[in-house]
Formats: C-alpha cells, structure tokens, sequence
C-alpha cells in the first residue's frame, strides 16, 4: 500500500471515529436535555425592591445581571435568590439600605448582556453591578472570544457611567450528574477555560471577578442533592446562599469603593 493511499486510510478512519464521538455527544446531550427537563419553568421570582428600608442613608443601588443564577431561577422566596441575598447581606454590612434591580433573564448568554443593559433607564447610574453569566455559552458551544468580548463590552459600558462591577465567573459543568460521561468531562473541561478566560477579560475591564468554581464548586461536588434545586441543574436555596456568600465580600469592597467616589464627586 503506498504512503499516500495509507494516509487516506486513516484519515477516513480518524473521519469516522470522530463522527461516532460527535454523534455519541449528541445523544448524551438530548439524554441530559430529558433529565433536566424544565420543572421550575422558565421565570424567575421578582426580587427587586429596596431591601433593608429601615436603615438610614440613601440606598446603594445593587444591578444583577446575567442568565439563570444571577435571575435566581430555582429560588422558592425572594430573599433566597441570588441578588436577594446579596441586596440583604450588603446592606447589613454596610448600614444601609439596598435597592436591587434584576436585569439577569433566565437562559441568557453573553452575547445578550448589551440587551440587558440597553433595557435599563437611560439615567440609570447603579452604583455596583454583578454580572454572571456562562453556563449557557459552554452549553450552546459560543467561542470563548465571543463570550469575552460581550463581557468587556458590557463591564466597560457599566465603568463608564461609575460603576463599580464584580463578575461571577463561569461555574463548573463537571458538577452536572444529570449529564452523563464523556460528555460531564467536557462541559467541565469547557466550562473551566471560559472562567479563565472570563477571569482576565474582568480584570483588563476594570471589574474584580470572583472564582466560583474554587469557591463554591467543591460544595456542589459533594452534596449535590443540598446545593441543587428541583432540576438538578439550578442552585438550591442552599446553592445560592453559598454562591452569594462567596461573592459578598467583592460586592461589599465594590460598594465602599462607589459610595466614596460618588460622594467626592457630589450627588448624582
């Protein structure tokens, strides 16, 4: 057999076994796709008010932007979704009242990041922002240089008016049981190079991103059945108070830093 016949050989074979592995993939996806199904619908609770009102002092305006997590999708109470806790938790360690505002949609990927920003009142200055969004992109397979550039496009739209923006990154899809192997290893595998990236893309922004793969995924491995909701896919009430407690302390250094600047700078 010559060199070059050889060659064709086992590039058809390679060819095929490579079509065996994408369609092997799919039908492990549509398998996830059924046990995950959508028990919890597609709308989250609407948390937004001002939390805290008997405090003194103007209310720090909190944003939350992003996709399912960031909406509190699996939430059963306002106060245990994930900008619920924080609006709470933050005013509480800062004295003072916070107003929350949602503008995360359940299902949303990067590239709709400008939507949500273009949805807000034009004189809407926020003083801190949370964006986390991700799992959606890994799942829908969006290049992560896509998913970076709507990330340092809407960090940057959100600096310029003086807001202070922590990003969430990415959390790991290896924690996902509901999705079967090989198909876990990858979405995790995946899901870990766009936290890096997303990791760096917050930083040149100017936004400080939170881990939450190192800080809340080990929690999500070993008790999966506490920190999943119904779905097995979304936070429990548990999930979430753990994921806004690992974001907290980013939230709060944020908020002192906007509430300085803006009170140097006069009133808004």
């Amino acid at each position: 057999m010559s060199r070059f016949r050889t060659l064709a050989v086992v590039t058809l074979a390679l060819a095929a076994v490579l079509s065996g592995a994408r369609f092997a993939l799919v039908q492990q996806a549509a398998i996830a796709r059924k046990r995950i199904g959508k028990p919890l619908g597609e709308e989250s609770l609407d948390a937004d008010r001002v939390w805290r009102r008997a405090l003194d002092g103007e209310p720090l305006d909190l944003l939350v932007l992003g996709d399912s997590i960031a909406a509190g999708l699996g939430a059963e109470r306002r106060k245990e979704t994930l900008g619920g806790r924080l609006a709470k938790s933050v005013g509480r360690r800062i004295h003072r009242p916070v107003r929350l505002r949602t503008a995360a949609v359940v299902g949303s990927e990067s590239p709709d990041l400008p939507a949500q920003l273009d949805a807000l009142p034009a004189d809407y200055r926020p003083h801190v922002a949370v964006i986390i969004v991700g799992g959606n992109d890994v799942t829908h397979r969006l290049p992560v240089a896509l998913s970076a550039q709507h990330m340092h496009e809407a960090i940057g739209r959100l600096r310029q008016t003086g807001t202070e923006v922590v990003v969430g990154t990415c959390p790991d899809l290896g924690a996902l049981r509901a999705v079967p192997q090989p198909l876990r290893r990858i979405a995790s595998s995946l899901s870990r190079r766009l936290a890096v990236i997303q990791d760096e893309t917050a930083r040149r922004a100017g936004a400080e991103p939170v881990d939450l793969r190192r800080a809340v995924g080990p929690m999500f491995f070993d008790e999966p059945e506490a920190m999943f909701s119904l779905d097995r896919f979304h936070p429990s009430a548990l999930g979430y108070r753990r994921t806004a407690e690992a974001v907290l302390p980013a939230v709060c250094r944020a908020a002192e830093v906007a509430l300085s600047s803006r009170r140097r700078s006069g009133p808004r």
